[in-house]
């Protein structure tokens, strides 16, 4: 079986790297990206129709600082949607372009709740309020283990990966992450068809040939 890295956030990699494990793999965790909270005021949602939610990190966030109800929850995949703690859509493709496609065509006000930095396409088509609600970190590890495999997990990952210019192929999370991942050289074997740990798993089996 094969030894991969696995970049995420410390406190986001153990269910990865358990069934990684339970597949007969080395999984080791070597992150990439911190982050880091902006903030524990209080985010109020109740004045919203739709809250859009487009990261694990962000779902965690808004519901720890947040006060009120949503009206309803638009998640750009099953585990954002489970972060949060459940969701009235969830997008069928797991972008910014799927879960734009999937939104009512006059879905009121939104309030968009991510990182710093995210991309804006969601907001600026749908006229959306947007909250940082994190940021993430890029992390330097003192050196690259010999592996089969990296998992990148979102476009921060691939960046910080890319930066240390390393051959090791990798594992994407989504299309974006592929997208930033190869514009920076990073040779990528295979992309989940959904950004949990299944389909993570379903992209490990692909670019292994299993």
């Amino acid at each position: 079986m094969a030894r991969i890295a696995v970049t995420r956030p410390v406190g986001r990699e153990r269910s990865l790297l358990e069934r990684l494990r339970a597949e007969g793999h080395e999984a080791i965790h070597v992150p990439l990206v911190a982050v880091e909270p902006l903030g524990d005021g209080p985010v109020d949602v109740a004045a919203y129709d739709w809250v859009v939610l487009t990261s694990v990190v962000g779902a965690r966030e808004l519901r720890r600082r947040m006060r009120g109800i949503p009206r309803a929850v638009a998640a750009i995949g099953r585990a954002t949607a489970e972060a949060f703690g459940g969701a009235d859509l969830v997008a069928a493709r797991s972008t910014q372009e799927g879960l734009l496609e999937a939104m009512p065509p006059a879905p009121g006000r939104v309030l968009f709740a991510g990182a710093e930095g995210a991309r804006r396409l969601l907001p600026e088509a749908l006229g959306a309020d947007v909250v940082a609600l994190y940021r993430t970190v890029p992390l330097t590890p003192p050196s690259w283990p010999r592996c089969d495999l990296v998992v990148l997990a979102s476009p921060s990952a691939a960046r910080a990966y890319a930066a240390l210019g390393q051959t090791t192929p990798a594992v994407s999370i989504g299309p974006e992450t592929t997208r930033t991942a190869r514009s920076a050289g990073v040779v990528v074997a295979a992309e989940a068809p959904t950004t949990d740990v299944a389909g993570i798993l379903s992209a490990v089996r692909r670019a292994l040939g299993s």
